[in-house]
């Protein structure tokens, strides 16, 4: 890969990247046991590469390591909860999966991926190891997140910023004038052990990307993330499969990268404008955008508690976030930072993984939220009955999964530990959950409200005629009375007879009662005119008259 001309070429010990790509997934049918989507998953033993991975805090206490340890304390109880469960022993049953003393996550790993092979362009094949692929389930949401860790040696810092650039998206927003796709690697191949390809991208595949979206009206998957989440489906693929999927919002994923320096002062302004935003290549000495776009990048993207290029032995660490990406810079030659174990590489794979998770987890799940209910809007025909039950059901079901969503999986804050708390907060920032939030609480109370006003609407309704009814077949009771007065010998009848004259009441009886349900609307429009003094005569005469007139 080329290099700005003039430009200090500047290595990368290390280069670690983790994808973090939120989806939406479709309820299961109605006729499937499963009430969980990693049910679904779990119970395929054919043509499944994905297994579950165990809960660390399962092992043996001498196994459990220090920074399992690290890791939990660095989480308020509430989330320590939701991310690890209470400890408590509890039965497996695939068909009931929520026990109170369980973490709600479950993750599910497939190894037979183990290194990506990326073409950043014609003259430049980068290999990377796979770290990990994991899908991330959550209980009562129907969301789930793959996360691919990436990671190699030696790199310039080039290579890094095309790789964070391009490696994660999910289909091309453009074409150039080569048929490459835009913002895409130019190929990505997914290699099994012993180095056969597995799956290849197909970016350049223009006219499949152009007829998917004028079929379907969604996007289409590149061929490779496509097999990486199989068995799970896209929702508008033709392929058979039980999980289905679909974009929530993202189609650049969002990400975090580790970048170990030879010698992180080399970087200028613009390098670090170019990481934190994740921006393509460029010269070092030019900025991306300009510089009164980035005026305030500093104050409003970088985290420099720890950063000080003036120091002489090592800089320290600058952290940057923009909601989007999260980025850890230092240098290579300072133990601390590039320690796996108790070190800042650690706790970049898991602390500071988990606070990047957590807000686009909550983000991914308002959205769905919001595409529910605007989907149930949609298919609302208030002159279809069966579409009016249809909805009611689906509003109510929203409204129980987020008064739990809410109280199992939001957050204002996740940890007492200052760094922790203040990214955490910028990532939230970022993302916007919290006015996210507000909204999708105040349409779902709204959706709500409205129904309990339709309920009662109908209720007044039901009460009305019920009095109609009443109120005129006290008029049938009296005048029928007279059966029960002996006026008439009818003990002395034969049961025929007696028979006979039950069902000569009984008919007109009931004829009546539903006639006046079928016109009780009017009938109380009547006894409403009847009631009121103002009305005149011929106005109340009029409103009898009405009963049984002829309506458009």
């Amino acid at each position: 890969m080329s290099h700005p001309t003039g430009d200090v070429v500047k290595r990368v010990r290390h280069f670690r990247q983790i994808l973090v790509w939120p989806l939406q997934l479709a309820p299961l049918t109605e006729d499937v046991q499963l009430r969980t989507h990693w049910s679904a998953l779990r119970m395929l033993r054919e043509n499944n590469p994905w297994s579950e991975v165990a809960d660390e805090f399962e092992v043996n206490p001498a196994q459990f390591q220090e920074r399992h340890y690290s890791e939990f304390v660095t989480f308020l109880p509430y989330v320590r909860r939701f991310l690890y469960g209470e400890g408590k022993p509890a039965p497996q049953d695939d068909t009931v999966e929520s026990h109170a003393d369980e973490s709600p996550i479950r993750v599910f790993r497939r190894n037979d991926i183990k290194q990506v092979r990326v073409r950043l362009d014609s003259d430049n094949v980068r290999t990377f190891e796979i770290a990990h692929i994991d899908l991330y389930f959550f209980f009562d949401i129907d969301v789930v997140i793959p996360v691919v860790e990436i990671h190699a040696d030696d790199m310039t810092l080039v290579e890094v910023e095309s790789t964070m650039h391009r490696f994660g998206r999910a289909y091309p927003a453009y074409w150039d004038a080569h048929g490459r796709g835009g913002h895409c690697v130019e190929r990505a191949e997914w290699l099994a052990a012993d180095g056969t390809v597995l799956a290849t991208s197909d970016y350049e595949d223009k006219e499949k990307y152009l007829s998917y979206v004028c079929v379907h009206r969604a996007p289409r998957f590149a061929s490779h993330w496509a097999f990486l989440l199989h068995p799970l489906v896209p929702e508008h693929s033709d392929d058979a499969g039980l999980v289905r999927y679909q974009q929530v919002e993202y189609a650049r994923m969002p990400l975090l990268a580790y970048l170990a320096m030879e010698d992180a002062r080399q970087l200028t302004r613009a390098d670090f404008v170019r990481l934190g935003l994740v921006t393509a290549p460029g010269g070092s000495s030019d900025l991306p955008f300009s510089e009164r776009h980035v005026r305030d990048f500093e104050d409003k993207y970088c985290y420099d508690q720890f950063w000080n290029d003036q120091r002489a032995e090592h800089p320290g660490t600058r952290l940057m976030n923009c909601g989007h990406a999260f980025v850890m810079v230092g240098d290579a030659s300072d133990p601390y930072f590039v320690d796996p174990h108790a070190g800042l590489l650690g706790q970049f794979r898991h602390q500071y993984f988990l606070l990047f998770l957590i807000p686009h987890f909550n983000k991914a799940t308002l959205l769905m939220l919001s595409d529910r209910m605007a989907d149930a809007l949609n298919r609302l025909d208030i002159t279809d009955i069966e579409t009016v039950k249809v909805f009611k059901i689906t509003i109510r079901s929203l409204l129980e999964t987020f008064l739990r969503f809410t109280h199992r999986y939001w957050f204002h804050e996740v940890s007492d530990q200052p760094q922790a708390r203040d990214l955490y907060k910028m990532t939230t920032n970022f993302l916007a959950t919290d006015a996210l939030y507000t909204e999708v609480r105040e349409s779902i109370e709204d959706m709500s409200a409205y129904l309990d006003s339709d309920s009662l609407r109908r209720q007044a309704n039901t009460v009305v005629r019920l009095t109609v009814v009443t109120i005129f077949g006290l008029i049938g009771t009296v005048a029928t009375g007279f059966l029960g007065m002996n006026l008439f010998a009818l003990s002395e009848l034969s049961a025929l007879e007696r028979t006979a004259i039950f069902f000569l009441v009984l008919i007109p009886t009931a004829l009546l009662t539903f006639y006046s349900v079928r016109k009780a609307k009017r009938l109380s429009d009547f006894l409403e005119a009847l009631s009121d003094e103002r009305v005149p005569t011929k106005a109340v005469l009029k409103s009898m008259l009405d009963v049984w007139s002829r309506r458009r």
